[in-house]
C-alpha cells in the first residue's frame, strides 16, 4: 500500500518532456502559476507499464491457440522467428513490436530477441529511436530447434559480445543474455552464459523455466545429473539478483526456496500459460516465499499485448478454478461451463455434458473456432481465429488486438 498514490484531482509538472513534480493539481498550479495547464479531467494517468517478458519476432502471430509448447513452437513460433533472417523484415517487424508496446502503454519490456544478431540490432535501434526503456539479447540456443536458428558456442560469444559494447547502457537500453531455455541450449553453451555474465557485471539474463511438463520430462534426459530444472542453470551461475526467468509453473517448493535465496525474480505470464494450456502459476507460494515476480504478455504465446488483460486473466484465473471444482461435484456427468459471447455481448451459461465440451451456440466457439474479444477506446472488437490461423490482426494507435 505504500508504494501505491492515488490523487483524486492530481497533475503532473512536465519541463522538456520530463515530469518534475507529481502531486494534487491545486498544490502544483499555486507553485506554478505561469505553467500552460492541459485539462483531461474524467480521465487517468498510469505510470507507463512495464513488461517482464515477450518476445519481438513473435508480434505476427499473435492468437495462433491449440497448441501445447513444443507443438506451438515447431509449428508457429520457430517458423516465424526464422523469418528475421531477413534483416529487411526483421526491422519491419521491430518497428511494429515497438510501436505496439507504446500503443499500449508500456515504456519498459525486457525482451526476446532474435536468434541472430542483425535482427536483435534492429531491436535495439528501433527502441532507441522510440525513446521506450528496453533491455534485450541475442537468442542463444544450439540444438532441438530449427537447425537455421541454431548457432555455435564461440559465434554465440562472440556476437553477443559486439551487441553488448554496441548498446548495452546506450540511452535506455540495456542488455540481457538469453538462452531461450535449457531444453534447446546445450552445456557448452550455458557456459557462454556463464562467461558473459563474468565478464559484464551489469547486464541481466532472461530464461525460461518450469513452462511445460514434456520439456520437464525431456529435461531428465538431457542432463541426468540435475535433481531439477532450476539446478541447471544455478550450476552455471545464472540464478540470481540480476536474472528473471519466466512461468516457473511446475515449480518444486526447493526450488522456490532456491530462487528466492537468490533473488531471482520471475515473469508470470497469465495469458501464453493458459493459451497453450501449459498450467496455473502457483503465485502465493511464490510470494509466501520471498520470490519477486512480475507480469509479462508473452506475446505471441500471449494473445495480447496489453498489461491490464494480463492483470484481469490473472484475477480470473482462480475464479475459474474454483468454479470447475464446484461444477465437478454439482451432478455425475454434468459441469457447468461459460464462455464470452461477444455477438450478444453478454455472458452466457448453459449446462453441459463433461463428454461433450462443446461450448455457447451464441459465440459459436470450438476447438477450431475461437472468438478473443479485446476493448479499446473505439469500444468492443472481435478477432476470429479458424483452425489457429489469425484472420486479422492490426496495431492501431486506437485499437488493440
Amino acid at each position: 500500500p505504500a508504494a501505491l498514490t492515488c490523487h483524486q484531482d492530481g497533475g503532473l509538472l512536465v519541463d522538456n518532456g520530463r515530469v518534475v513534480v507529481c502531486g494534487e493539481y491545486g498544490a502544483i498550479r499555486d507553485a506554478h502559476p505561469s505553467a500552460a495547464t492541459i485539462d483531461w479531467r474524467g480521465g487517468f494517468i498510469l505510470p507507463g507499464l512495464i513488461d517482464a517478458h515477450v518476445h519481438f519476432p513473435q508480434v505476427r502471430i499473435i492468437g495462433a491457440m491449440g497448441r501445447t509448447l513444443l507443438d506451438w513452437l515447431d509449428a508457429v513460433a520457430l517458423p516465424e522467428e526464422a523469418r528475421m533472417t531477413d534483416r529487411g523484415y526483421a526491422a519491419e517487424t521491430a518497428k511494429l513490436f515497438v510501436h505496439a508496446l507504446a500503443s499500449h502503454g508500456t515504456t519498459t519490456a525486457l525482451v526476446f530477441g532474435a536468434h541472430f544478431a542483425d535482427a536483435t540490432a534492429e531491436l535495439f535501434e528501433a527502441a532507441s529511436a522510440s525513446g521506450l526503456r528496453i533491455a534485450s539479447g541475442m537468442v542463444l540456443s544450439d540444438r532441438l530447434l530449427r537447425p537455421e536458428l541454431h548457432v555455435g558456442a564461440e559465434q554465440a560469444y562472440r556476437d553477443s559480445t559486439t551487441l553488448i559494447e554496441r548498446y548495452h547502457k546506450r540511452g535506455r537500453l540495456r542488455y540481457a543474455v538469453t538462452p531461450r531455455f535449457a531444453y534447446s541450449t546445450t552445456e557448452s553453451m550455458l557456459e557462454v552464459c556463464q562467461q558473459l555474465m563474468s565478464d559484464h557485471p551489469d547486464v541481466l539474463l532472461q530464461t525460461h523455466i518450469n513452462e511445460n511438463s514434456t520439456e520437464i520430462g525431456e529435461l531428465a534426459r538431457l542432463f541426468s545429473w540435475a535433481r531439477d530444472y532450476l539446478a541447471i542453470y544455478e550450476r552455471y551461475q545464472l540464478s540470481g539478483a540480476r536474472s528473471v526467468m519466466a512461468h516457473n509453473i511446475h515449480a518444486t517448493s526447493s526450488e522456490i526456496a532456491r530462487l528466492a535465496d537468490k533473488g531471482t525474480a520471475i515473469a508470470h505470464c497469465p495469458g501464453s500459460n493458459a493459451a497453450l494450456g501449459s498450467g496455473c502459476f502457483p503465485l502465493r507460494r511464490h510470494i509466501d516465499a520471498g520470490v519477486r515476480c512480475a507480469l509479462g504478455t508473452d506475446v505471441g504465446g500471449g494473445r495480447s499485448m496489453q498489461l491490464d488483460c494480463c492483470i484481469c486473466r490473472r484475477a480470473l484465473v482462480p475464479r475459474q478454478l474454483a468454479s470447475r471444482r464446484r461444477s465437478e461435484i454439482s451432478g455425475p456427468g454434468k459441469r457447468q461451463t461459460s464462455c464470452i459471447c461477444v455477438r450478444r455481448r453478454e455472458a452466457c451459461w448453459k449446462r453441459q455434458s463433461a463428454t461433450r465440451p462443446n461450448p455457447c451456440r451464441h459465440c459459436h466457439r470450438s476447438l477450431r473456432l475461437q472468438a478473443l474479444r479485446a476493448f479499446a477506446k473505439c469500444g468492443w472488437k472481435a478477432l476470429l481465429y479458424s483452425r489457429w490461423t489469425i484472420a486479422e490482426c492490426r496495431f492501431k494507435d486506437d485499437d488493440t488486438c
